[in-house]
């Protein structure tokens, strides 16, 4: 007997039934929360209640924003590519087929890193007429200082002085240096580029300080900055100390040998001919100085082509724009606040309220 096609009545209620029984546990679900719909709102409006209190009572925040752009030099890196691709043909390595040492992500962690952080934070800065290091700057106004004065903490009495040897830190320096990085890097910095596609990087500081934020991304830009002209110019600058010292040996001993000819000269001034060996030593120190001479013309040459060679690599940190007073200031809304804790204690109560009753269903 062939078969119509059309579902027989069973096959539709066996179909029907789960969707019914979906439906109906959704209904009771609703039913219930709606019962308990005092209650989400109470705890609710107490979450919302608390939120809008902490930030009425909520301290302003001050943002301090720094652009710059990094400057490689007139030598583009498109160009050393090329020809280091070029060179590559004949078996040469140039060494310029990579990103630097302090390229793209790697510049950006290196001003998060604690090195460059507990440099700035060592400088000190005026503050209301008194000179402090920006550290302790920064346990005064955030109130660490304070939380460990009233906890009697052997922290409260750490003080750090400009300058300082961080090798002779001691471990309650080095505890006090790691937290205030941990708490700066986690909340107050932000560095990024401005969009994907920029070169432009932009270093923000944001406190309850209208002065640190000003201060920090200052002083942090500069150690920044020069660290990283230090380290791009290290080998040019010390190919140019070391050429240098050696032009001003060469010059002291030409200086030398000019002086030592003119006294075997005037030591015999009217050298008998008959006795060429009394012009021996007169000769020698000519000799020296024309060998002399010619090193010192060489090494001049060297130096010259050093130092152009080390204005050319020497990287550049443009700052665009700097943080001027006064700061953008943010004050706490107490109305987006209450409305923000509102909803989540909302949804924790209904979650919670939904795990109660499906346990006690079990």
């Amino acid at each position: 007997m062939e078969s119509t096609g059309n579902p027989t009545p069973y096959c539709k209620q066996v179909d029907e039934l789960p969707l019914k029984e979906v439906i109906n546990k959704l209904k009771g679900w609703w039913k219930f929360l709606l019962s308990k719909i005092y209650v989400i709102l109470i705890v609710g409006a107490i979450g919302g209640s608390i939120g809008a209190v902490i930030a009425f009572f909520g301290k302003s925040v001050y943002k301090a924003q720094l652009t710059f752009v990094l400057e490689g030099g007139p030598q583009s890196r498109s160009s050393m590519g090329n020809y280091a691709g070029i060179a590559s043909q004949f078996g040469i390595d140039m060494g310029g087929g990579g990103q630097g040492v302090f390229e793209g992500e790697n510049f950006l962690a290196l001003m998060k890193s604690r090195l460059m952080i507990e440099k700035a934070l060592l400088k000190k800065v005026n503050v209301d007429n008194k000179s402090q290091t920006l550290i302790d700057f920064y346990l005064d106004f955030s109130g660490l200082r304070a939380k460990w004065v009233k906890k009697g903490s052997p922290l409260k009495d750490i003080k750090f002085l400009e300058h300082p040897d961080p090798s002779k830190f001691s471990i309650l320096q080095n505890t006090v240096i790691t937290t205030v990085h941990g708490m700066i890097t986690g909340k107050n910095m932000i560095v990024d580029k401005l969009d994907k596609k920029s070169a432009i990087i932009s270093l923000t500081v944001i406190s309850e300080s209208e002065l640190f934020s000003k201060f920090f991304v200052e002083t942090l830009s500069d150690v920044v900055s020069k660290f990283y002209v230090e380290t791009k110019t290290k080998k040019a600058t010390d190919n140019v100390r070391i050429l240098q010292i050696q032009t001003d040996s060469i010059k002291n001993e030409l200086n030398r040998a000019l002086v030592g000819a003119a006294v075997s000269r005037d030591a015999n001034p009217n050298a008998n001919l008959a006795r060429q060996v009394l012009t021996v030593p007169s000769q020698r120190r000519q000799g020296d100085v024309q060998t002399n001479q010619a090193i010192l013309a060489q090494l001049i040459q060297n130096l010259e082509i050093s130092k152009m060679s080390l204005r050319t690599e020497t990287p550049l940190i443009q700052v665009i724009d700097r943080p001027v007073l006064p700061l953008e200031e943010t004050a706490p809304d107490p109305l987006f606040s209450f409305i923000k804790w509102d909803i989540v204690f909302s949804f924790f109560i209904v979650l919670y309220l939904i795990i109660n009753r499906f346990l006690n269903s079990l």
